[in-house]
């Protein structure tokens, strides 16, 4: 069989393939344009009606017989092609003898109204020979398709083993398979993407939400369908990425103009298979967080004072663990326990382990006594957040942080972790004030208040407010008699008196610094006083 121009894709047999291989005997009548239309078999038929027993793409052959008597009337001959064409038979030949010396013109009308390829098949080429090449011909073509099917899988095996292993699987999937691909994560993020051999691009992701939405939600093996009238798209398939367990890893897009081959078909699932495994590698085990933690274990100082390249490594494996790269920013997070969180009941802490790792997309989980903490490369932004958030559970989300900055990064969000139990909101460290009223939140600051002011809180209103503007405009001074009372517009004797009657209605030292920096603070969260 000769070469044709798109021998590296996955395919059946053509029209044209196979009338190239036929003597030079058959008369084209008509040329509907199928040639390059999948052949599926070679059919002789001599019924009035054979389209129930035909399959698309056949090559149908027949003496004439249907068209003997009434058959052959321009009314029965026209319902006999449009029979054929509504079966998408691919084309259609006529032998000469024993019925007809030549094809009824009535036929030769018939196929060109309604464009269906017709030839004229001599007496001296037999239908048995003609399905006979075909035979052969298939054959053939079945050894190059398994051929180009073992060649394929070497080449995506290949993939799987290169440093970006999701992106060149992609990009040899779409060089064998007429498709465009996408490949998203749990939370509905495209991590990789390919585009067809034709330049046709993957729709927005916007019209495959519902799409992806049934994929991530849904459970058990199973695809999902839709199509959009845009270039390369009239067809569109998600396949799902599951775990051992049955939890939704992601989802592989994919999007054609035209339903693919079984061979084509093969090589998606061979993919499909091998992202599956790399998503569960990814979520459920690696080395490289078992090699992280023996080096920082064994070597805690390491970070300050070993080597550039023994960092670099530490980086590397940091890298792995988060399926980023040694330069991209990280950031911990720590989820904290507000309501009943709403995992499946019997579940072990492995299943829940598992979940934050899938939804983080990090290796770097841990159990805690609050909830959980992670390291992730996640920007956390609020869809998944909302998701995170709909399970019962809160988030301290750290700032961006680099490998030797994530102690400190991991000390900041606890101290904001308090915040949210008390609020039970989550919280973003850097649109925290990174104040002492900052940090106590409005909260806190208000049950101090209550606790350090409630004896002149208590008073009558007009009394109240006297003393909390003498106490307001003497911490503000410092203490200072003088800076105060020019302050408050009073003389520095009365400052004196309203400070020492605070004192015994608080029953507080206000030399001490200590007390007057909880009372300075305490009045943060009192309406300020006139």
């Amino acid at each position: 069989m000769p070469e044709h121009a798109d021998a590296g894709r996955l395919s059946f047999v053509t029209l044209q393939q196979f009338l190239e291989q036929l003597p030079p005997l058959l008369k084209t009548l008509h040329d509907g344009g199928s040639g390059g239309r999948l052949l599926r078999w070679v059919e002789p038929s001599e019924l009035e009606d054979p389209t129930p027993y035909l399959p698309e793409g056949e090559f149908l052959l027949t003496a004439g017989l249907p068209f003997l008597g009434d058959g052959g009337s321009p009314g029965n001959v026209d319902a006999y092609v449009r029979r054929l064409v509504e079966a998408k038979v691919a084309a259609l030949g006529f032998g000469i003898r024993p019925y007809f010396d030549a094809v009824p013109d009535s036929l030769v009308a018939a196929c060109r109204r309604h464009n269906l390829t017709l030839f004229e098949v001599p007496e001296s080429l037999p239908f048995a020979a003609i399905g006979l090449q075909f035979s052969q011909l298939l054959e053939t073509d079945n050894a190059r398709v398994f051929r180009q099917l073992a060649e394929t899988n070497r080449q995506l095996m290949r993939a799987v083993l290169s440093p970006k292993p999701e992106h060149e699987l992609l990009a040899a999937l779409v060089q064998r398979v007429p498709v465009w691909a996408l490949l998203v994560g749990a939370d509905g993020r495209v991590r990789a993407r390919g585009t067809s051999a034709g330049g046709s691009s993957a729709v927005e992701l916007s019209l495959l939400e519902p799409m992806l939405q049934r994929l991530l939600s849904g459970s058990g093996p199973r695809v999902e369908m839709d199509g959009f009238d845009q270039p390369g798209s009239a067809l569109v398939v998600g396949h799902p990425l599951r775990s051992t367990r049955d939890a939704n890893l992601g989802a592989l897009v994919l999007g054609s103009d035209a339903p693919l081959t079984p061979a084509q078909n093969n090589v998606v699932q061979t993919a499909v298979g091998l992202l599956e495994l790399l998503v569960r590698q990814r979520t459920s085990g690696s080395l490289a967080p078992s090699q992280l933690a023996t080096a920082m274990l064994l070597h805690p100082e390491s970070l300050a004072t070993g080597s550039t390249r023994h960092v670099n490594g530490l980086k590397d494996l940091l890298a792995q663990s988060l399926s980023s790269t040694r330069s991209a920013p990280m950031r911990v997070v720590q989820g904290i326990k507000v309501e009943a969180p709403e995992w499946p009941a019997g579940d072990s802490p492995v299943r829940e382990l598992l979940q934050w790792r899938r939804l983080f997309d990090t290796k770097l989980v841990e159990i805690t006594d609050y909830g959980f903490a992670a390291v992730t490369r996640l920007k956390v932004d609020d869809a998944l957040l909302a998701g995170v958030e709909k399970l019962g559970w809160r988030l301290v989300v750290g700032e961006p942080a680099e490998l030797a900055g994530l102690p400190a990064a991991y000390q900041r969000a606890s101290s904001l972790r308090s915040r949210v139990q008390r609020s039970g909101q989550s919280i973003r460290a850097d649109e925290v004030s990174w104040s002492v009223a900052g940090l106590l939140g409005r909260e806190a600051g208000t049950m101090l208040a209550e606790r350090l002011l409630r004896p002149v809180l208590e008073l009558e209103p007009e009394r109240r407010e006297a003393l909390l503007t003498v106490l307001h405009g003497w911490l503000s001074e410092n203490g200072s008699w003088d800076g105060s009372a020019k302050r408050l517009g009073l003389h520095r004797n009365s400052v004196r008196r309203q400070i020492g009657v605070l004192a015994e209605v608080l029953e507080m030292d206000l030399n001490q610094a200590q007390v007057r920096a909880e009372l300075w603070f305490a009045l943060q969260y009192v309406d300020a006083p006139a």
